[in-house]
C-alpha cells in the first residue's frame, strides 16, 4: 500500500525517531527551531488503513519564501527518514511532493541519507601521495553500497536532479564526509587504528596535563558556550571563515540539548587553565558527530586538538555509538588543493572516507524554480 503524508507533531515525530538506530540531528524536530530563518514543519508516513494507519515515515520541512511570491522551496536536509532500500520509491516520495505542492513549494530539495561508496585510510594516504590521483573518484571504492546505487537509479528515472558539486563543498549538505566505524571496537582498538602521529600526538596531550571536561552550554553552564565562542571567533580570524554568532549556538545548544539531555555536548581542552582547544559533538542514536570546532594559536604543542577529539571518540563509545563523524571533506586528493589539510587531518583518526547519494532537487514549478536558481547564484 502506498503510504500516505500528512503533517505531525513534534512529539509524535520526536517518538519516531527515538524508535529509529540513528537519523541525522538536521532531521529532528529541534532543527527547526536552530533554522529559525526558515519556516519548518514535521511530515509522517503512514501506512495501512484508517483510522489505524501506522507512522512508517518521518521528516523535518524547512521552508524557504521566494522573495515578494508566497510560493517556497522546501527542504529536507540529511531526510527524510524513510525506508529508501525499496525499490519502490517513488510510493514513498510521490504522496510527499503532492503534499508540498498542495502547501506551495515550487521545488522540492531532499537529501537522502544513503551511501554510495566507501574508502579506507589506507587507501586515501596511498592516494595523497600518488600524483596522478586528484580525487577520490580516481580511487576504486572499498565498498559500494546497492542501496544507494538503487535510490539514485531510481531518483533519477522519476526526475529528480542531482545537485553534488564537483570543486569544494556544496550549498547545502556535504555529499562526502569523512567518518571512523565504531561498532563493536573497543577504545583500545580505536586508538591502534590511528596513524602513529594521531597515537602520538594524543599521547602528548595526556602527557602534558591536558584535561577536557564536557559541559550541556546551558543554565548554569552557558559561560562555557561564550568560552567556546570566543575561541571559535579566535579560529575563524586565524583560518579566515566567516563565525556565527554566539546567539545561534545557545539556540542550537537550548533547542538540541532540551530535546535530548545527550544530544547537545560542549568538550572543552585546557592546559593549565589556558582553554586551548574546545568543539562540539552532537548525537542522535548510535550516530554522533563532531559538529563544530576551535582551537587557540599558542600553545598548539600541547595537542589539545587532538586531545579534544579522542575525549569526543571516547564519549561515542561509551554511549554505544556505531560511527563518529567528522563531517564533511571534500573530495580532493591533490596536494596544490587548499582543502586537502582538511582531510589529511581526518585521515589519521584511521576511519574512511564516505560518499552519500548527494542532495537532489524536484522543480514543481519549472519557471519559479529557475527563478530561484538565479537569486541563490547572485547571493554565493
Amino acid at each position: 500500500m502506498t503510504p500516505t503524508v500528512r503533517s505531525i507533531g513534534p512529539e509524535e515525530h520526536l517518538a519516531f525517531l527515538r524508535a529509529q538506530r540513528s537519523a541525522s540531528f538536521l532531521q529532528t524536530p529541534a532543527w527547526g527551531r536552530v533554522k529559525s530563518e526558515w519556516r519548518h514543519e514535521s511530515l509522517g508516513w503512514y501506512a495501512g488503513p484508517e483510522p489505524d494507519a501506522q507512522l512508517v515515515g518521518a521528516g523535518l520541512v524547512l521552508y524557504r519564501r521566494l522573495p515578494r511570491l508566497r510560493r517556497h522551496l522546501a527542504y529536507l536536509p540529511e531526510g527524510p527518514v524513510i525506508d529508501w532500500s525499496t525499490d519502490r520509491l517513488g510510493d514513498w516520495l510521490a504522496p510527499m511532493a503532492a503534499y508540498l505542492e498542495e502547501r506551495g513549494a515550487f521545488g522540492i530539495r531532499m537529501g537522502p541519507p544513503v551511501v554510495t561508496r566507501r574508502w579506507t585510510a589506507a587507501q586515501v594516504k596511498e592516494g595523497l601521495a600518488a600524483p596522478a590521483v586528484r580525487r577520490l573518484g580516481d580511487l576504486p571504492p572499498h565498498d559500494r553500497d546497492p542501496v544507494g546505487a538503487r535510490v539514485v537509479s531510481q531518483l533519477t528515472s522519476l526526475g529528480w536532479r542531482a545537485q553534488g558539486t564537483d570543486e569544494g563543498f556544496a550549498i547545502g549538505q556535504p555529499q562526502y564526509v569523512f567518518q571512523v566505524p565504531l561498532a563493536g571496537r573497543t577504545e583500545a582498538e580505536v586508538l591502534a587504528g590511528m596513524n602513529q602521529l594521531w597515537r602520538r600526538n594524543i599521547k602528548k596531550a595526556d602527557k602534558a596535563g591536558v584535561e577536557v571536561t564536557t559541559s550541556t552550554g546551558r543554565g548554569d553552564e552557558e559561560g562555557d558556550l561564550k568560552l567556546f565562542h570566543d575561541l571559535y571567533v579566535h579560529t575563524a580570524a586565524r583560518d579566515h571563515f566567516t563565525p556565527r554568532g554566539l546567539a545561534y549556538f545557545r539556540v542550537m545548544a537550548d533547542a538540541l540539548g532540551g530535546e535530548d539531555p545527550d544530544r547537545f555536548r560542549l568538550h572543552l581542552a585546557r592546559h593549565e587553565g589556558d582553554l586551548v582547544a574546545a568543539t562540539i559533538m552532537v548525537r542522535v542514536g548510535a550516530h554522533a558527530w563532531y559538529s563544530y570546532g576551535a582551537s587557540s594559536t599558542e600553545k598548539r604543542d600541547v595537542r589539545g586538538s587532538n586531545a579534544v577529539q579522542w575525549a569526543m571518540l571516547r564519549s561515542a563509545i561509551a554511549a554505544g555509538a556505531d560511527v563518529y563523524d567528522l563531517r564533511g571533506i571534500t573530495p580532493t586528493l591533490d596536494a596544490d588543493d587548499s582543502h586537502v589539510g582538511l582531510i589529511q587531518f581526518k585521515v589519521g583518526t584511521g576511519g574512511e572516507a564516505v560518499e552519500y547519494a548527494g542532495e537532489w532537487d524536484l522543480p514543481l514549478s519549472r519557471l519559479l524554480y529557475k527563478a530561484f536558481d538565479l537569486y541563490m547564484s547572485r547571493r554565493r
